[in-house]
C-alpha cells in the first residue's frame, strides 16, 4: 500500500454509550481529537457513523445546530431521530436539529452504532441551514 493510498482518519469501533455522561465524555474526547487533527481552515469537517444494519450518518456540530447527513442506505434510522431528538423528517436527507438535542441523538443511535470516524470536505448541505 502506498503512502497515498492510507487513508487520513481510520474508523474506530463503537464502545456502547449508555449515560448522558457517557455521551458527554465521548463528544469532549471528538472535540479535542478534531482540535488537534483538523486544520480550522478545512471545511466540510463532522463524524460519520457507520451503522451495524446498514448506512452512514454523517454529522456536523455549529453553534446552534447538529446537521446530519442520511446516505440513502440509512434512511431506516428516520423513525429513531424523530423519537430521540422530536424533530420533523426533513424532505430530503438532511436534517438539522437544535444543539441541545445532540446527547438525545447520540443516545438513541448508540445501539446502532458499529464504528465512527471523522470527516473533511464532505458537503452538509449548507443550504439547509437556511429553513433552521
Amino acid at each position: 500500500m502506498t503512502q497515498e493510498a492510507v487513508p487520513r482518519f481510520r474508523p474506530r469501533p463503537w464502545i456502547e454509550l449508555l449515560t448522558p455522561q457517557d455521551v458527554e465524555a465521548w463528544i469532549e474526547e471528538h472535540n479535542a481529537c478534531m482540535q488537534e487533527m483538523i486544520s480550522p481552515k478545512e471545511t466540510g469537517v463532522g463524524i460519520c457513523f457507520t451503522l451495524g444494519p446498514g448506512g452512514n450518518v454523517y454529522m456536523q456540530t455549529l453553534d446552534d445546530a447538529v446537521v446530519l447527513d442520511v446516505d440513502e442506505e440509512a434512511e431506516w434510522i428516520a423513525p429513531l431521530i424523530v423519537a430521540a431528538t422530536g424533530a420533523e423528517p426533513p424532505k430530503g436527507r438532511i436534517w438539522v436539529l437544535p444543539a441541545d438535542r445532540l446527547v438525545q441523538l447520540i443516545l438513541g443511535l448508540s445501539t446502532l452504532v458499529a464504528s465512527t470516524v471523522l470527516v473533511t470536505g464532505h458537503k452538509f448541505g449548507v443550504r439547509a441551514r437556511a429553513y433552521y
